[in-house]
C-alpha cells in the first residue's frame, strides 16, 4: 500500500523534468516579448520618418505641378506636421533670415519678433505672402486642433534646420519652403524616440534643394550652411 501511495502521488504532481521544460518555455517566451517591445520605439522612430519623407515628396511634386509655392510646417512642440500652400509668389525666399523665412508670420510668437524686427531696421514694408493650409493626402488645417499628422507615439523633433534659419530649431515651429520652379530649401530634420537625446536613439533626414530627395542618416547630422565666399556652383547638388 505504501509504494503504491507513492507512485500516485508522483503521478499528481510534477517532475523535476517538467519544472524545467516549464520555466525554459517561460524564459524564451519573456525574452522574445522583451526584445518586441524593444524594437517597437525603433520602428516608430522609422516610420515617422518615413512619413516626413513621403510630406517633402508630397510638397515638392504638388509645387512644381500646380507652379505655387508650399511649405511643411513641422510643430516641434505639438509632434504634428502638415502643408501649406501661399497665395501669392514668394518674393523672398531662402535670403530673409526671419522665423517664417520671409512669409506672413502666424503664430503670437512669430508676429512679435518679426515686428521687433522691422522696428530695428525700420526699412520699407516688404510685401509678405500668407499661407493657408491644404487638404492633401491628410496632410491639412491643424489650427483648429485637428487635421495634420502627428508623429509615432513616443517619437519627437530633436531639432529642425533649414536654409533660412541661422540656427537648428528645438521648439516652436519650422517651416521648410517649395518653390514653383522646382526647388526647395537644404534642410535637417531630426526626429528622436522619446525624452532621450542619445546619438543612438535619433535619426536624421537630408533634404536636397534640386531634387526634394530625403536621405535618412542614422545619429543627428547638423546642416552645413554654404558661406557667402565658397565657389561651389549652386547648379552642383551636395548630396543632401
Amino acid at each position: 500500500m505504501r509504494a503504491s501511495a507513492v507512485r500516485t502521488s508522483l503521478r499528481a504532481g510534477f517532475t523535476l523534468v517538467e519544472i524545467l521544460v516549464v520555466l525554459t518555455l517561460i524564459l524564451l517566451v519573456s525574452g522574445v516579448a522583451i526584445a518586441g517591445s524593444a524594437q517597437l520605439p525603433s520602428a516608430r522612430l522609422r516610420r515617422s520618418a518615413t512619413l516626413i519623407a513621403s510630406a517633402v515628396k508630397v510638397a515638392f511634386t504638388r509645387s512644381t505641378a500646380t507652379s505655387r509655392d508650399l511649405r511643411l510646417v513641422m510643430d516641434l512642440d505639438a509632434q504634428k506636421i502638415w502643408l501649406e500652400e501661399s497665395d501669392g509668389p514668394m518674393l523672398v525666399t531662402s535670403g530673409d533670415k526671419s522665423l517664417t523665412g520671409g512669409a506672413e508670420p502666424m503664430t503670437a510668437l512669430e508676429q512679435a519678433a518679426i515686428a521687433e524686427g522691422e522696428r530695428i531696421v525700420k526699412g520699407p514694408p516688404i510685401p509678405k505672402p500668407k499661407f493657408h493650409s491644404i487638404q492633401v493626402f491628410g496632410f491639412g488645417d491643424n489650427e483648429g486642433g485637428h487635421g495634420g499628422k502627428a508623429l509615432q507615439r513616443g517619437i519627437a523633433f530633436r531639432s529642425v534646420q533649414t536654409a533660412h534659419d541661422d540656427a537648428p530649431r528645438t521648439s516652436g515651429r519650422a517651416y521648410l519652403y517649395f518653390w514653383r520652379a522646382g526647388r526647395t530649401e537644404q534642410a535637417s530634420i531630426q526626429l528622436h524616440i522619446g525624452g532621450s537625446l542619445d546619438d543612438g536613439r535619433t535619426l536624421t533626414m537630408l533634404v536636397s534643394p534640386l531634387t526634394g530627395k530625403v536621405r535618412i542618416r542614422g545619429g543627428p547630422v547638423e546642416l552645413v550652411v554654404p558661406t557667402d565666399d565658397e565657389s561651389a556652383s549652386e547648379r552642383q547638388d551636395t548630396g543632401f
